[in-house]
């Protein structure tokens, strides 16, 4: 999902803020806490940590591998390789994340679709971002869109049309804070927060020994007002994403606006009364892709899918209401 760098970066100094981090071996001589960070993906990634410094050269080949895969931005990833093939030998991050999005896709009823990728560069959030989108155009694109047109069958993706392009930019930030947590486990680091793009995965205790709390920003159309928190929500051992349009958007000539949340179903952009959708779930590439999802479906849906599989869920509608599942008020409490 599309969101400005800066709001990245607020939610992680709102956890950095409210615990500190250190660096250092205490004096039974183990390991601090690590602070790393730097730029992957055309986004930012922040990791506190408590271990071995050695551990911070880990974090970055995790995240390149994972790119190599899922990055629509790298013309030699396995994902462009397979928007340009009828059928693909895929690896397996992209088979993960393919079925997941399958997964995902059905129970959405299919408001999360992957395969929108030449209508989100139509509609000027693909590279580039230029809008060139036109009626015939997007009813002619919808023809060779949809999950359904492809498959993966003992390792191979088919495309019914080699026309069909995967973006998997809803889930692979998700997904790629998930392998940096694998890792950590692996390793025996029990307490960590890892954050890409606003998406986050949080697991133990800060460096004051208290649990994770994350902030989920107040919307605000004005890209350069200041980042505030409207409520903080505690986060152990699963993941947390946040969707929005109130910042990602364009204007037609007529100043009319229109967001990047495409419709599988008519293939233009949508604007529902969900201003902000964030989700709290067992692992963060199932959050992104429901966040996403949550934005399409409007409030009345999403909150009855939200309800059904008893997930945290928050939702900011447009008339400044805010609607959260029981176990979202639960997680606010703590």
């Amino acid at each position: 999902m599309s969101k400005n760098i800066f709001h990245y970066i607020s939610l992680f100094l709102f956890a950095v803020a409210t615990f500190g981090v250190s660096s250092c071996i205490d004096r039974n001589g183990s390991h601090g806490y690590q602070n790393v960070d730097g730029v992957i993906w055309h986004t930012s990634w922040h990791v506190i940590y408590e271990g071995n410094p050695s551990l911070r050269d880990s974090i970055l080949p995790v995240l390149d591998n994972t790119g190599k895969s899922l990055s629509v931005f790298d013309s030699h990833s396995m994902v462009s390789k397979v928007n340009s093939s009828l059928r693909t030998k895929v690896d397996k991050h992209f088979a993960t994340v393919y079925e997941e999005s399958k997964r995902i896709h059905l129970m959405t009823n299919g408001e999360f679709d992957p395969t929108l990728s030449p209508l989100i560069t139509a509609w000027g959030f693909g590279k580039g971002h230029k809008v060139n989108a036109d009626t015939c155009r997007i009813d002619s694109i919808l023809n060779f869109v949809g999950f359904n047109k492809t498959r993966l069958e003992n390792g191979i993706l088919i495309k019914d049309d080699i026309r069909t392009e995967f973006n998997f930019s809803a889930i692979a930030k998700g997904y790629g804070c998930d392998m940096v947590a694998e890792m950590f486990k692996r390793n025996g680091v029990k307490n960590f927060l890892i954050e890409i793009g606003g998406e986050i995965v949080a697991s133990g205790v800060s460096p004051k020994k208290q649990p994770w709390r994350v902030g989920i920003e107040t919307p605000s159309a004005d890209a350069t007002s200041e980042r505030k928190a409207q409520s903080a929500v505690v986060l152990d051992n699963m993941g947390m994403a946040t969707s929005g349009n109130y910042r990602n958007y364009h204007l037609t000539e007529e100043g009319k606006k229109f967001a990047h949340t495409i419709s599988a179903r008519t293939g233009r952009p949508v604007m529902t009364d969900v201003l902000s959708a964030t989700v709290i779930a067992p692992t963060c590439m199932e959050a992104d892709a429901l966040a996403t999802a949550f934005m399409a479906m409007g409030s009345r849906r999403a909150m009855a899918l939200a309800d059904s599989i008893d997930y945290p869920v928050y939702l900011i509608l447009d008339n400044e209401k805010i609607l959260m599942t029981p176990k979202m008020k639960k997680a606010l409490s703590e």
